[in-house]
Order: C-alpha cells, then structure tokens, then sequence
C-alpha cells in the first residue's frame, strides 16, 4: 500500500516525534510512504520510514530538489506549489494527517472529496466530533491499523 502522510512543514518535537513513529510503522509493514518532501512532519516521517529500511516519495513543491527532505528515497519536483497536494493525496491508497496548519487542512479535505480514508493523529476536528469522515487515531500503531482495516474491506 502507499499512504500518504501530511502535516505541517514545521513542527515542534512532540509531533516529530509521532511522524517518525508512524513512518517507521509504515516501513515496518511493508508499505510506501508518500509525502510532499519538505521538513516537519514531512521530514520526521520519512526519516522514520529510512531508518527503518522502508521507501518514501516526496511530491515537492518547487520544480527542483532544493529544500528536499535527505530522508526521502525518491524526490519528486513539480513546479506546482500547493497544488502539489492534490498529488500527494492522490499517491496514496490512503491518508494519515499529523497536527498541520491550513494547508493539511486542504489536503484532508481533498482526499474526503475523492474518498479517501483519512485518519488523524492530532490533527483538525470540528467541535463536536468528526462527522466528516476523519478517524482519530490513538498512536501510529492504531492509525496503521485502521489504515489496513479500511482498505482491506472494513469500514472506513
């Protein structure tokens, strides 16, 4: 499976941290890890797929590599800026959004527009609940979890 993970290009250590966890468990499954390549959570993740020994693509903004995440195994530029997201969530077979600002935000909503599963480590929840159509997840190890059950046939 490809799942995609978004987040914020910044981001303090607590969320790092949840990156490199959910790209390691990422690896660790067997699945690719697609992102769009810059830093933050998009770094914490790929790093976290590297380290262990997985593959991770990043969909980059800018039409060359600079800036790009030294963790990625394959780095894609485009030239489309944010409308690189539109790729990022179409890569994937499925979508994790870690924290993020209005531009994870974009991408969740991209990827419920076009059915995605979409689970949220941290990320935005409307008051309320999530009818939406985002899962919160307890931990990386949970949001893999309802990642594999979705697109095995479960529920999303």
């Amino acid at each position: 499976m490809y799942i995609s993970v978004i987040g914020a290009g910044e981001c303090g250590p607590e969320l790092a941290e949840t990156a490199f966890e959910t790209g390691s468990e990422i690896a660790r499954r067997g699945h690719t890890l697609v992102c769009g390549g810059l830093g933050g959570v998009m770094d914490a993740a790929a790093g976290g797929a590297s380290e262990a020994g997985g593959l991770s693509i990043g969909i980059l903004p800018d039409a060359d590599r600079d800036g790009a995440s030294p963790s990625l195994t394959c780095s894609v530029p485009t030239g489309m800026g944010e409308a690189r997201n539109a790729l990022v969530v179409r890569a994937g077979d499925a979508v994790i959004a870690i924290g993020g600002g209005y531009g994870t935000l974009s991408e969740i909503a991209l990827a419920l527009k076009v059915g995605k599963t979409v689970v949220g480590l941290g990320t935005w929840v409307l008051p309320g609940g999530q009818p939406w159509g985002v899962v919160e997840a307890g931990g990386p190890a949970d949001a893999l979890d309802l990642v594999e059950k979705a697109l095995r046939g479960g529920a999303r």
